[in-house]
């Protein structure tokens, strides 16, 4: 089929490294992989173009250049959303997937009276993410934003049950499906063995904000008492340089790796013998952290806090060992259980791997497009 994804969400680029862009990049490749013509519109290309990606048709809606301040920013968004609709009209795709974004119903509007079937992903509750942390000028036309796109799609699909209720509650006529990120199974695999002779090697992967809790992996890791002990955490954030401090402080071997390129994460994985989740309960409820999904691809024994859909995905002693969100202590017994016992994180990133295969991308697109076609039922959720 010919499938038009697009996302109008000027925080996201294309071909960008952040979670966001991973996400999009996999949907796509997902959906290339089954066979599908895929065409990306969006307001961002970025430039960390995937090889295999390189072909990707793009056609990009840039917002105009200059300052700008966030009521103009915002009219000029709801105005790309308008042209991408129109470019919509005219490519008339047999598919249509969109990220939802907060000034963009016009895509599922067009798609909707076209009679193509569409969804509407949504990753987050972006109405209250954008008044709480940045600025939201036109709410009411954002909140209107969300319930015409959602009430036009043929399927909402949430990534979390949290995300499923706040669009019901916005939108009570929406058709939800709940459908939680997927991993690419191909590209994350485990190594061919991981060398028990060289020291441990403790991971995580993220953005280094203050809800994802790497201050409560690094002080765990000091209160272990293993020197030898060697830390990798990829990526940057806020709190890189407070967090580089508190390494120091606490004379832990830790390499920061900045930002790296979504290539780069299947290398680094194979690297750890033990990835951490360590996020704290000011962590939102809402999220489908595919950090974790990643581990479980790469065959790593996970250490996650039981926060939001984590206690879902993950079953403790089973697929990862869990413990309870900033508790450093407990979070230090579960890495000297798996540092001191080789066929414990043998066990757990087997079972991890396994719980991973049945969560790939080509998995979560079939899902996906099959119930773009059934449709769920109005003011439901699956």
């Amino acid at each position: 089929m010919r499938i038009a994804y697009v996302c109008a969400d000027p925080g996201i680029a294309l071909f960008g490294t952040k979670g966001a862009s991973v996400h999009v990049q996999e949907v796509i490749r997902a959906l290339r992989r089954a066979g599908h013509q895929v065409n990306a519109l969006c307001l961002r290309r970025g430039d960390a173009v995937p090889a295999d990606l390189a072909d990707l048709p793009v056609e990009v809606f840039p917002l105009p250049p200059g300052a700008q301040t966030p009521r103009e920013r915002e009219e000029a968004v709801w105005r790309a959303g308008r042209r991408m609709a129109e470019a919509i009209a005219v490519q008339r795709p047999e598919r249509v997937i969109e990220r939802y974004s907060l000034f963009s119903a016009d895509v599922m509007l067009t798609a909707s009276e076209l009679g193509i079937p569409c969804a509407l992903e949504v990753n987050a509750p972006l109405l209250e993410e954008q008044r709480k942390y940045r600025s939201l000028i036109y709410y009411d036309r954002a909140l209107a934003t969300l319930q015409a796109a959602a009430r036009a799609a043929s399927v909402v699909v949430a990534v979390s049950s949290a995300v499923a209720d706040w669009v019901l509650h916005h939108a009570p006529a929406a058709r939800v499906l709940i459908l939680p990120n997927g991993v690419n199974t191909e590209r994350i695999v485990p190594p061919p063995w991981r060398d028990a002779v060289n020291p441990l090697t403790i991971g995580f992967v993220g953005t280094l904000k203050p809800w994802h809790g790497v201050e409560v992996l690094l002080q765990a890791a000091a209160q272990a008492g293993r020197p030898a002990w060697r830390l990798c955490i990829v990526g940057d954030g806020p709190q890189a340089e407070s967090l580089r401090s508190l390494a120091a402080r606490l004379a832990l071997q830790v390499e920061f790796t900045g930002a790296v390129t979504p290539e780069s994460i299947p290398a680094l994985l194979q690297r750890m013998d033990i990835a951490v989740a360590p996020y704290t309960a000011e962590a939102e409820p809402y999220f489908s952290p595919l950090k974790v999904f990643e581990y479980a691809a790469a065959g790593l024994p996970i250490v996650a806090g039981a926060h939001g859909q984590l206690t879902d995905i993950l079953l403790h002693g089973e697929t990862a060992l869990m413990f309870t969100p900033g508790d450093s202590q407990a979070l230090t017994r579960h890495l000297l259980a798996l540092a001191d016992d080789p066929a414990l994180r043998e066990r757990l990133g087997q079972a991890a791997r396994r719980w991973a295969l049945g969560q790939s991308w080509q998995r979560v697109m079939a899902r996906m497009l099959q119930a773009m076609a059934a449709g769920v039922t109005p003011g439901g959720r699956r």
